[in-house]
């Protein structure tokens, strides 16, 4: 063997060993968002003139009453571990929150703060699921379901409604309940389509739930950022059963109302049996949450709300002016998202293959957008209005000359 095959065939073991990975590590496919958000990053770091119509991230300013708060505990210099489950004060920050705006009343014992909605729903599905268990949600659906799903060795289960708007039915869920069926997982108003759902569907599936001892997992993420005048379906509504004997598992946090993204702050509601288990797995995974933060979490809680109904305000401006944009261009088709800042466009027409359209875009007019595949729904495209009323004129003026120009 000559010295270039020794090389050749020492790389080839070292390949080898490193390819030596989990099932798991195998199957988890990486955040087609925050893939896209360097991708970004990156060409705007060369002096590309991008525009990121692909983001998730309010570009408002955090409340002052959040920033007061952090800054008073920093000058303290006291910043030490928390209780997993959250200092006190956030979680009766929480409880008034869940009062307010659920007209539930739970104890501290309900609570679990977590480093973000995300962690906090991955908690939840640690503590619910078992290997082989079945979770359903809603076509499209946030990228990461999927993913963490499988993260905790069970199976996504994905239903696809009918209806163009994006809102199952119930028998649309039923359709897909087997004996392993665990739990449903909603969001609404929903990422990436920016559609709410009606009061009528979360009656039905609540009921459903309680009725079979199915988890409901509920991510309001996005519960106050809805548009012309509506209130989003509150699921404690048509839950007759006590917190502690209901399936609900609620979630929530400040990062989309409150344009707190990188505070990393989400928490859960739910009975005081999940809580805990929920607790007790993010003792080993995290220990707890940035004391930091929380008291910042306390402060946008805490504070007037102004800067919510502003942004919600001005979201809603700049989603009339991206739909009206969007549907002018010929073969594109649109409806009309009713909360969160994000559009969901149908491309079908010019190209069914999402993937290829949005790459297409970045790279003949340099647009950031998110191929609708990732959500489970090929040949649309994620657009987001969270930026500012110049990047979606000109990223829109941009997508309308790029797909007149473009050959299938």
């Amino acid at each position: 063997m000559n010295l270039f095959n020794q090389f050749a065939d020492q790389n080839r073991r070292i390949e080898r060993k490193r390819m030596s990975l989990s099932k798991i590590a195998q199957s988890i496919g990486t955040s087609a968002t925050i893939k896209l958000n360097e991708t970004a990053n990156s060409l705007r770091a060369q002096g590309v003139p991008v525009i990121h119509l692909g983001g998730g991230e309010p570009k408002s300013k955090a409340p002052a009453e959040a920033i007061k708060a952090a800054s008073a505990k920093l000058e303290t210099g006291e910043i030490r571990y928390t209780p997993t489950a959250g200092i006190m004060p956030l979680r009766e920050a929480v409880i008034e929150y869940t009062d307010k705006y659920y007209g539930r009343k739970v104890t501290p014992g309900n609570i679990l703060v977590s480093s973000g909605a995300k962690q906090t729903i991955m908690m939840a599905l640690q503590a619910v699921l078992n290997p082989g268990d079945e979770l359903i949600y809603p076509v499209p659906f946030w990228v990461s379901y999927p993913e963490m799903v499988k993260l905790v060795g069970a199976v996504p289960v994905s239903v696809d409604p009918a209806d163009s708007s994006g809102e199952p039915t119930l028998d649309e869920i039923i359709a897909k309940v087997t004996p392993k069926t665990r739990a449903i997982m909603l969001n609404s108003p929903n990422n990436p389509s920016g559609a709410v759902y009606s009061a009528k569907f979360i009656s039905d599936i609540v009921k459903y739930c309680e009725n079979n001892d199915i988890y409901l997992i509920m991510d309001d993420i996005y519960h106050r950022l809805v548009f012309d005048g509506q209130t989003p379906a509150n699921c404690y509504e048509y839950s007759p059963k006590a917190t502690d004997d209901s399936r609900i598992i609620l979630v929530n946090g400040v990062s989309k109302s409150f344009a707190m993204t990188g505070f990393r702050i989400g928490w859960a509601v739910a009975a005081k049996e999940v809580v805990s288990a929920m607790s007790r797995i993010q003792s080993h995974f995290s220990s707890g949450s940035s004391e930091l933060t929380q008291w910042a979490a306390i402060g946008a809680l805490n504070g007037g709300q102004e800067s919510v109904n502003q942004l919600r305000s001005t979201l809603e401006n700049q989603r009339n002016l991206l739909v009206e944009r969007l549907s002018a261009i010929d073969g594109v088709k649109v409806n009309r998202p009713g909360g969160t800042f994000y559009c969901f466009p149908d491309f079908t027409e010019i190209e069914p293959d999402s993937t290829k359209l949005a790459e297409y875009l970045l790279k003949e007019v340099q647009v950031v957008t998110v191929p609708g595949v990732e959500f489970g729904k090929d040949g649309h495209l994620r657009i987001s209005f969270c930026g500012t009323m110049n990047d979606i004129t000109e990223g829109s003026d941009r997508i309308k000359t790029a797909l007149a120009a473009y050959k299938r």
